[in-house]
């Protein structure tokens, strides 16, 4: 059985469309919501059973935090304190996919900030998104809308595909711009300590605030998705740097045809073997922008399409985007 779908103009959302949505969040529900990343899975974030409802419905760990989504600045104030480099970040990214991890002011349920004494928060900049957390009226905990471990869900086939009857209401955008999630940044301290990367380049914030984005030294379990085997799809995926181990796992498959799918932006290199990816099971982006936007489409469309192995080209470098796609593809294809 599946939830309920609505489709929703991404840029024009019907405002009746847009209410029935909202209600649901205030009396504790769940909606499924697009956001220029990816799709959220939305709950009253200071509703503290409407958050545990999050947990059940995607099978996350209970000790891995939710970002709280805002339809304006001045409401972060409300869960946060806000330092000056903060409000400067929310002046200069918002909305945008840019979260950051402040020192909670002790109003947000631990179910949302996992126990800890800081709080993520955000504001995106999907029309749809920011109409609906202006109808809530309310602070939204929203994960990506995914069962725990799973591929982002960038279109609303793919949230109703791996939550069924789980979620409320789906509202269905269209697939989403960026592809992956936000870049989570820690703000506690004196510097920008980067814990996830994301749709916001390191090299873009550095150049617009002046200041050095450290790499390192930040407590990781203030944000989503850096503690656990995340993005993986149900088959192995394995990496172009490693394409001894593709040729392996190739020929230990047993008895008949191994269906080898390929992700990337150039075509298989000679040194996975010749013809050892499928044909038909092949995607290749032209930009390091349409690989991180097509990244977790690809690998649920190989699903689908019955590949028993995925080869995925590992991005040439760490700038820009391709930080990001180097963090999902490595999350991916770790093992359990």
């Amino acid at each position: 059985m599946s939830s309920r779908i609505l489709r929703v103009d991404p840029w024009n959302p019907a405002p009746e469309t847009i209410e029935e949505a909202a209600a649901i969040l205030r009396f504790g529900g769940l909606v499924a919501f697009p956001t220029e990343t990816v799709y959220g899975l939305g709950a009253d974030g200071l509703d503290p059973r409407a958050a545990a409802k999050i947990f059940a419905a995607k099978g996350r760990p209970a000790d891995n935090p939710l970002i709280l989504h805002f339809a304006a600045p001045e409401a972060v104030d409300d869960v946060a304190r806000v330092s000056p480099n903060a409000r400067r970040l929310m002046e200069l990214f918002w909305p945008g996919p840019l979260t950051l991890v402040l020192p909670s002011r002790g109003t947000v349920p631990s179910e949302v900030t996992a126990g800890l004494d800081t709080v993520a928060v955000r504001m995106p900049s999907h029309p749809a998104a920011l109409a609906l957390l202006a109808g809530a009226g309310v602070p939204v905990a929203a994960p990506s809308a995914n069962s725990s471990g799973r591929p982002s869900p960038t279109d609303a086939s793919a949230v109703a595909d791996d939550l069924g009857d789980a979620v409320d209401l789906i509202l269905d955008g269209g697939p989403t711009s960026v592809g992956v999630e936000s870049t989570v940044l820690d703000v506690t301290g004196e510097h920008l300590v980067l814990l996830r990367p994301g749709g916001c380049s390191v090299e873009e914030i550095e150049t617009r605030t002046g200041a050095e984005v450290l790499l390192s030294g930040g407590a990781a379990h203030r944000s989503p998705g850096t503690r656990y085997r995340h993005y993986a799809p149900r088959v192995p995926l394995l990496l172009d740097s490693d394409a001894g181990r593709i040729v392996r796992a190739a020929r230990e498959s047993g008895t008949g045809e191994r269906r080898i799918a390929w992700v990337g932006m150039h075509a298989p290199e000679t040194s996975l073997g010749e013809g050892i990816a499928h044909p038909e099971l092949r995607i290749v982006f032209d930009s390091p922008e349409n690989y991180a936007r097509g990244l977790f489409h690809a690998l649920r469309a190989f699903e689908e399409e019955g590949a028993d192995l995925i080869a995925a080209q590992w991005p040439s470098s760490d700038a820009g985007i391709m930080r990001a796609l180097r963090d999902r593809l490595t999350r991916a294809s770790m093992k359990e």
